[in-house]
C-alpha cells in the first residue's frame, strides 16, 4: 500500500535486442533451469549493466555463462563464455571487471584477453551460497549480496564488504533474497534491494565501519519485488522492479518521482546510467533478452569506474 499518488510514467524504448545465435543455449554453461519455477522457458537472463569508459555496455547472461559487450553500433560481442552463472557486473577504476557469479563467487575478468579467474570463493572456509551483485565504495571497498535461496522462509541472505587490502567483513546475515545494492552520495549508508520481502533496506553505517538501526526505506508491492538498484545525481533511489516491467525513480526521502515503464517484457533486473549527459537510463529486460532505454529528468551518480575522470 503506498499513501503517494501514481508517479509520472516516462516510457522506455527497446535500445538493442540479442540476435537469434545468442538465444541459443550454452554447452559450457548448464543447470540454470533446472533450478527455476515450474514453466519457465526463459532461454537468457540479461544482467549486471555497467559503461566502460569508452561507452560500451557491459551485462552478462546468467544461464548461459556469458559476459557481453554492446558496442556504440548496438551490436552484443561475447567476450566471455564459461561455467558459471554470472548474474552482476561491476568495472573498478583501473578497468579490471568484477563479476558476482552465483556458482563461483566474485570472479575477475580481463576484458582485454576475456580470460575469467576466481576472486573469491569462499568467507573462511564457508563458501558463498549464490552471490548476486556487488557495488564499488570511493574508496575501492567492495561490497555484495550473498543470496543464495533466502527468502521470507529462511532469511539468511548476507551482505558483505570486501576491503582492498583483502578484510572481508558480514555486515548483515538475515536479509530475504539480497539483492542490488547501493550506497548513498555521501556514503554514510547502503541500500540493498530485499527481494522476497518487496522492500529496500537502508543499513547506516557506524564510525567503526558496522552497521546498526538498519530498516525499510521503500516497500514496494506486486511483482517480484526489487531487484538492481542505482543512484541520481541528487542522491535519488532507482529501483528496477522485476515482476511489473518497471524502473522507480525516488527522491533522496524516498517519495515516487517517475515510474519507467518497459516496452516489452516484465523482468526488469538493473540498469545503468549513460549517455553524453548521464541522463538515460540503459534497462536489461531479462525475459526479451533486450536493453532498453528511457530519458530521464536527472542524471545518475557516476560509477566508481567514472570517478576521477
Amino acid at each position: 500500500m503506498s499513501f503517494y499518488g501514481a508517479p509520472p510514467v516516462i516510457e522506455a524504448e527497446i535500445y538493442a535486442t540479442l540476435p537469434p545465435a545468442l538465444r541459443e543455449p550454452s554447452r559450457i554453461a548448464t543447470g540454470f533451469a533446472e533450478g527455476q519455477p515450474p514453466g519457465s522457458s526463459m532461454t537468457c537472463v540479461l544482467e549486471g549493466p555497467s559503461f566502460d569508459r569508452d561507452g560500451n555496455l557491459w551485462c552478462v547472461d546468467i544461464p548461459n555463462g556469458r559476459i557481453l559487450k554492446l558496442d556504440a553500433e548496438r551490436r552484443f560481442h561475447v567476450v566471455c563464455e564459461y561455467d558459471g552463472w554470472p548474474n552482476g557486473l561491476k568495472i573498478h577504476r583501473d578497468g579490471r571487471i568484477f563479476v558476482a557469479d552465483h556458482k563461483h563467487g566474485i570472479m575477475l575478468l580481463d576484458p582485454a584477453s576475456g580470460r575469467i579467474e576466481p576472486y573469491l570463493v569462499r568467507a573462511g572456509i564457508e563458501r558463498f551460497r549464490a552471490v548476486n551483485d556487488l557495488f564499488f565504495a570511493g574508496n575501492g571497498d567492495l561490497y555484495f549480496t550473498d543470496q543464495g535461496l533466502s527468502g521470507l522462509q529462511d532469511p539468511n541472505g548476507r551482505v558483505y564488504r570486501l576491503t582492498p587490502e583483502g578484510r572481508l567483513t558480514c555486515l548483515i546475515d538475515n536479509v530475504p533474497s539480497p539483492n542490488g545494492l547501493v550506497m548513498n552520495a555521501d556514503e554514510s549508508a547502503l541500500y540493498v534491494a530485499a527481494t522476497r520481502g518487496n522492500s529496500v533496506w537502508r543499513m547506516p553505517f557506524l564510525k567503526d565501519g558496522s552497521t546498526a538501526k538498519v530498516g525499510i526505506s521503500i516497500q514496494l508491492s506486486g511483482g517480484m519485488g526489487p531487484d538492481g538498484l542505482a543512484l541520481t545525481a541528487d542522491d535519488g533511489l532507482v529501483v528496477a522492479h522485476i515482476g511489473i516491467g518497471a524502473v522507480w525513480i525516488f527522491d533522496r526521502t524516498g517519495q515516487p518521482l517517475y515510474r519507467v515503464q518497459s516496452p516489452h517484457g516484465l523482468h526488469t533486473t538493473n540498469m545503468a546510467f549513460g549517455g553524453p549527459d548521464g541522463r538515460e537510463l540503459f534497462i536489461t529486460e531479462g525475459e526479451t533478452g533486450s536493453i532498453l532505454r528511457a530519458r530521464l529528468p536527472v542524471a545518475g551518480q557516476p560509477m566508481f569506474s567514472h570517478r576521477g575522470m
